[in-house]
């Protein structure tokens, strides 16, 4: 039996790769303060949604912090327990919880800002203000891309008849 050789370079593990790099550079900020990258991931969300008085659904924390629910569960109660944020029910969904930064959260996210900050300013002056810019463009095509792909998919599953 042949083996069908790869003609491309492995995406997923490029990306890996990319992503251990940088945080090489982030973590030990982070554990400074006592955070884990999930525990940052979450705090990063809250931060940008700061604006938000009612807080923000554990969904779409789960989601844009790229977490499971299980494990974001108990990232939050870790989180909750050293009084990073707030966890309550939605005034408007009972079902629901929505979440917080509290004002240590919200200082450990400024405080790590202007590293994190730092160290992006450091890859724009090695690679240039040009190809920084080229390479998120490149990474949000690759994601609007692979995500069309999977809604298009789902949705020809979940059909039960398909026209052509």
């Amino acid at each position: 039996m042949k083996t069908q050789a790869f003609v491309h370079r492995n995406l997923p593990r490029l990306l890996l790769q990319a992503r251990e790099a940088v945080m090489t550079h982030t973590r030990p900020s982070l554990r400074e303060h006592g955070l884990s990258d999930q525990q940052w991931r979450v705090l990063r969300v809250l931060g940008e949604n700061a604006h938000c008085a009612e807080g923000v659904e554990t969904g779409r924390v789960a989601r844009e912090a790229f977490l499971l629910g299980p494990s974001l569960t108990g990232v939050l109660t870790r989180m909750a327990r050293d009084g990073l944020i707030e966890r309550r029910r939605c005034p408007q969904d009972a079902r629901r919880t929505v979440v917080r930064a509290t004002a240590l959260g919200l200082s450990k996210v400024a405080q790590l800002s202007e590293a994190i900050e730092a160290h992006y300013a450091f890859m724009e002056s090695e690679l240039g203000k040009q190809k920084l810019a080229q390479l998120y463009q490149l990474l949000d095509a690759v994601i609007q891309l692979e995500t069309l792909s999977t809604e298009l998919n789902s949705e020809e599953m979940a059909s039960p008849c398909k026209t052509i």
